[in-house]
């Protein structure tokens, strides 16, 4: 980068080019599967922003109690383009978009179809790209709720930049080569250039000391309010942020030349716009997607140790992450969640798990699955991202109901903060995006600039309010670090080198035929298919691929989105239009109550007005057991998500061809208890706490299961669907 800028090739000796503007995605450490090629990128002639709109705060409400106020958002995103001319930018155009995926493919106008010369290798961009980041925030437009703490009115939600020149260097050999159109000066002069080493300043302390928005004591607080709303049924995972801010020393790109070499990640990105007084530091070890235009790729990181001072006491941190429960179970709950992600744009049997490793970075060892998706017919790399945006590791599960919890906690916008940087050729589909964790963001004011570094954990039942402030601690630790700030413990953070250690790999259920899959709009007519309820839950595209891929069309009615609640649909005009051949009520947040829907269906169906085979699953199990007189009680030994659990049947078709016990996975904090009379038998039990695992009618095809079936954790789940499927109504 400094040799480029000295040879006239960047920054502000190369506005002839196009604009002073700089952005380099950086692949550290050695090369592996993850870190394959950098990128730097070339002057630019043109850029896209996007800022906040005017938007009013929605009114006060505490999701975290289960006040989940959906809504739908009618304000439009609105991008301005810019064109670099007489060495300033000047606005050209504005474009709209419903959405973010929406906004985002009218870029594709603005760049040229015509390829790169010479062709780059696979990995790489092969025509004109936008490049650029993606604030948070945007899941005002990726989820359907309204932020009690929106940015304010003209923050940037997003910049990107047409890249019609860039040089990569490929990790395997050191290579560097510089792209662009057939003709341009650039690349060639570009490929003439002669890297030279340059010395990398490291940091020293800052006189200006930082502040955190949240004391140790505050941190904790809003961990055990997680633990509170975890206990009462309202979400299984959240994951809470806290921020240090202060005055930096030096240039951002300063701190970002030294954490490529004290602190390299596969993900790491610097970008900067002087005149938009906006800086990135980025070490992330996280991709948030990946695609070469028809396969997607994501890489959800969940469990974290710190690297050990000597060999043996880093296996013997990593061990005690492997077999630590609540770690596995995390990384579980995410794999669950990146797999439904995927699960909405791509082909039925198409996601699956690929890799399963321990990535062990400067400071801290992490359990990371790569999940992997085949896009289905007219789905593209946007429709991905507007899936997987923003990253589950980052908020939580189920999503829309953790992303108002996080407002409500956390009390600001994240900004770039779990946001993504990254690139997309529009033209070929092929993209990749991290996720924006062990990041800075600097912001200029005059001619100094401010920092800001956030760190967090996803916080679930079982964790320690104590431990979960200590490990935000030293996540943002070699950030804090390079900025001069973090004084105490600057000598004794473990390091080492990038290490990926490959695992046995915990496999998805897969079935191989074809049904289809499709989201009801509130209008649609078939006959004959399995009608799935979603209760606003996170896993329900997989309870759907399981149902396709055992053969069967599946319509997924939203119960609970903004649209249903707004038009008051009733369940029995649902089943009238739908006409289903089977009834699957789904799992989600909250209690079966919060789902009118579900429990108009759980009631009809114990009253005798439904001849379908009726199953519920988790939540919808519930809403059987409710509607046939049972009671709902907190679970008595705590919740239980993401983790296998032995269970006990006694038998019946439900249950054919399983053995008992057998392991199922729980994703629940609340449990059926049978005290009075009730119209249901109990068929399975926790082999250990007796809790019902299980329900069935004695005379009509009502089954209801707390576990999920459809989870990874669920060795054969998918075969009690298959049990359910094979019933008749006339049966």
């Amino acid at each position: 980068m400094r040799q480029l800028e000295e040879d006239g090739l960047l920054g502000d000796k190369a506005i002839r080019y196009g604009g002073p503007d700089q952005m380099v995605m950086v692949s550290g450490g050695p090369a592996s599967h993850l870190s394959k090629h950098s990128i730097l990128c070339g002057p630019s002639k043109r850029r896209f922003i996007v800022r906040q709109p005017t938007i009013a705060p929605a009114p006060p409400h505490k999701p975290s109690k289960g006040e989940i106020h959906l809504t739908e958002q009618t304000q439009p995103l609105v991008g301005h383009v810019e064109e670099w001319k007489h060495g300033s930018w000047y606005h050209a155009t504005s474009i709209f978009g419903e959405t973010m995926a929406d906004l985002l493919g009218k870029l594709q106008e603005l760049s040229a179809p015509k390829p790169f010369f010479p062709a780059p290798s696979i990995g790489l961009p092969t025509h004109p790209f936008w490049s650029g980041t993606l604030a948070y925030d945007l899941v005002q437009w990726t989820q359907p709720i309204a932020l009690q703490h929106p940015p304010k009115e003209g923050e940037i939600l997003a910049v990107l930049w047409l890249i019609e020149r860039f040089a990569a260097e490929r990790k395997s050999d050191g290579r560097i080569t510089a792209f662009a159109c057939d003709g341009d000066e650039w690349a060639s002069l570009a490929n003439n250039v002669q890297a030279t080493a340059h010395e990398v300043v490291n940091s020293h302390e800052n006189p200006h000391p930082e502040t955190s928005n949240l004391t140790d004591q505050e941190h904790q607080e809003g961990i055990e309010a997680i633990r509170e709303g975890i206990a009462a049924g309202e979400f299984y995972q959240v994951n809470l942020g806290r921020w240090w801010e202060g005055q930096l020393n030096r240039h951002p790109r300063a701190i970002f030349e030294e954490l490529c070499t004290t602190n390299p990640a596969p993900f790491s990105a610097y970008l900067c716009a002087e005149d938009l007084e906006l800086a990135l530091v980025s070490s992330s070890p996280e991709s948030l997607l990946q695609s070469d235009g028809s396969v997607v790729r994501t890489a959800p990181i969940k469990g974290t140790r710190p690297r050990g001072s000597t060999q043996e006491e880093e296996v013997l941190l990593r061990n005690e992450m492997l077999n630590d429960e609540k770690e596995r179970a995390e990384h579980r709950m995410l794999v669950d969640l990146m797999r439904n992600d995927l699960g909405a744009v791509s082909d039925v049997g198409g996601v699956r798990i690929e890799r399963f490793d321990v990535e062990a970075y400067a400071n801290v060892q992490h359990l990371v699955s790569q999940v992997v998706g085949t896009l289905s017919e007219g789905q593209t790399s946007l429709d991905a991202l507007q899936a997987v945006f923003p990253g589950g590791s980052i908020t939580g599960c189920p999503r829309t109901v953790v992303c108002a919890t996080i407002d409500e906690l956390e009390q600001r916008p994240r900004s770039y903060w779990t946001g993504s940087i990254g690139w997309i050729d529009l033209h070929s589909g092929a993209c990749a995006w991290n996720i924006l964790i062990r990041t800075l963001i600097a912001k200029k004011e005059r001619t100094r600039w401010f920092g800001s570094i956030a760190a967090g954990g996803g916080i679930t039942i079982g964790s320690s309010p104590e431990s979960e402030v200590e490990e935000a601690k030293w996540k943002a630790s070699a950030l804090r670090k390079a900025c001069g700030w973090h004084v105490e413990q600057r000598e004794s953070l473990p390091t080492g080198e990038l290490e990926i250690h490959s695992l046995e790999v915990e496999p998805a259920p897969v079935a191989t035929k074809q049904g289809s899959i499709q989201i009801d709009d509130g209008s649609m007519r078939t006959n004959g298919a399995v009608l799935l309820v979603d209760n606003l839950d996170s896993f329900t595209h997989n309870i759907a691929h399981a149902i396709a891929g055992l053969g069967h069309d599946v319509v997924v009615h939203q119960s609970r989105s903004f649209t249903a609640s707004l038009q008051g649909h009733e369940a029995q005009s649902i089943l009238s239009r739908i006409r289903p051949s089977h009834i699957v009520l789904g799992p989600g947040p909250g209690q079966p109550k919060d789902s009118p829907v579900t429990m108009q269906i759980a009631t009809s169906a114990i009253e005798g007005r439904i001849e379908q085979p009726v199953l519920g699953i988790c939540l919808g199990h519930q809403a059987l057991g409710l509607a046939a007189g049972m009671e709902l009680i907190k679970v008595p030994t705590g919740p239980v998500h993401g983790s296998p659990r032995s269970i006990r049947h006694s038998g019946g078709r439900l249950f054919e061809g399983f053995t008992s016990p057998h392991s199922f996975t729980l994703y629940n904090s609340l449990v059926l208890t049978n005290e009075g009379d009730s119209s249901l038998n109990q068929v399975a039990w926790n082999e250990t706490t007796g809790d019902i695992m299980g329900v069935q009618h004695p005379e009509r095809q009502i089954f209801g299961v707390q576990f999920h079936p459809e989870s990874v954790g669920s060795k054969n789940g998918i075969n009690v669907l298959s049990n359910f499927l094979g019933m008749r109504a006339d049966a």
